[in-house]
């Protein structure tokens, strides 16, 4: 079967972004600003929510991953909107003659809870994707650096179709 036979294909990918010191940052995740809790540090404004979201996608279709479609070297993504990074990728991945068919995503970590801003997260994200995308959220239980919060963690799975 040659690549332009196979009709899906998947890709999944990982992400990790530390908490930063800095008061100012807020932190953002599916697109949702949880206050009083600790910013992530990046580039962009660190959503490791839709930063996994957009790798899945990207690696599901060959095109690379985050940091080479939006380095982070380049002063234009500082700061930049991390869901909108994420519809810019499913806007490539259509490009490129493939349609987004969803994404789930798992989420590890202890605070916040995302339960009460779970929809919210899903729209946003599923708006960017144009297809659904699921988030769950896992504990640590108190294990290793995410336990001791030191940050937050993501994977996601992607799935493309012709």
């Amino acid at each position: 079967m040659t690549d332009a036979e196979i009709p899906f294909r998947v890709g999944q990918a990982f992400d990790i972004h530390a908490h930063t010191d800095d008061p100012a940052r807020p932190l953002i995740l599916g697109g949702v600003v949880f206050a009083g809790v600790r910013g992530l540090a990046g580039h962009s404004d660190a959503d490791v929510v839709a930063h996994v979201c957009a790798d899945a996608l990207l690696g599901a279709v060959g095109l690379g991953d985050i940091g080479q479609m939006f380095p982070d070297t380049d002063p234009a993504f500082a700061g930049a909107d991390s869901v909108e990074l994420l519809r810019r990728a499913a806007s490539s991945v259509r490009a490129a003659g493939w349609r987004p068919g969803n994404i789930d995503c798992s989420v590890v970590l202890d605070v916040p809870k995302l339960a009460p801003e779970k929809a919210q997260m899903q729209r946003n994200l599923s708006d960017a994707v144009g297809a659904p995308v699921t988030v769950t959220g896992r504990r640590t239980e108190g294990v290793g650096a995410l336990g001791r919060g030191e940050g937050i963690a993501a994977w996601a799975v992607a799935l493309v179709a012709r």
